[in-house]
């Protein structure tokens, strides 16, 4: 009653809910790490350390300032994590399908790995739009403070490209 058939619809759906699940609300939860570590990374002067991006963090903005870019990141990695765990299975299913069961199971290692890698590259296509949005929100005093005032700014400024120079490093990571 629970469970479902390898390769069937529902598996990838519970697959990709896993992935909303696993990465949405872990990246969610931190958010106020993440800001204090983007902020340092953009003005080493003025965030000296962990320690110190949180306290100059929580007395400009309050302790609230510590959420901004939570909606983005929890977009952006919950459709990260729906790519990379159901594209995952779905390229394993295929790059297997293509070697043969035998094959596929010789070579398993190196089949997951270019699943991983497969489910990897859309997976960062899907986050891109909302990371990049974030980091404007985190790292740019007064550009946005939500991300319904991101997003139309971002791509009345610079087009769709705003929302996609960063996925090649994404790649790259």
């Amino acid at each position: 009653d629970y469970s479902c058939e390898y390769g069937s619809l529902k598996f990838y759906a519970l697959c990709g809910f896993g992935g909303v699940l696993s990465c949405g609300l872990t990246h969610t939860a931190v958010v106020p790490l993440d800001l204090v570590k983007c902020r340092m990374q953009v003005d080493p002067q003025k965030y000296k350390s962990i320690f110190n991006g949180f306290s100059v963090t929580i007395k400009e903005d309050g302790v609230r300032g510590l959420a901004k870019g939570w909606a983005p990141t929890f977009i952006g990695y919950s459709m990260q994590g729906l790519c990379k765990f159901g594209f995952y299975e779905v390229f394993k299913i295929l790059y297997g399908n293509m070697l043969g069961e035998e094959n596929a199971y010789l070579w398993r290692t190196s089949l997951y790995l270019a699943a991983s890698a497969s489910a990897e590259f859309f997976a960062d296509i899907a986050l891109a739009p909302m990371e990049a949005a974030k980091v404007r929100i985190q790292t740019q005093p007064g550009y946005a403070n939500t991300l319904r005032q991101a997003v139309p700014k971002m791509f009345g400024e610079e087009g769709i490209w705003a929302f996609y120079k960063g996925v090649a490093p994404l790649w790259m990571r």
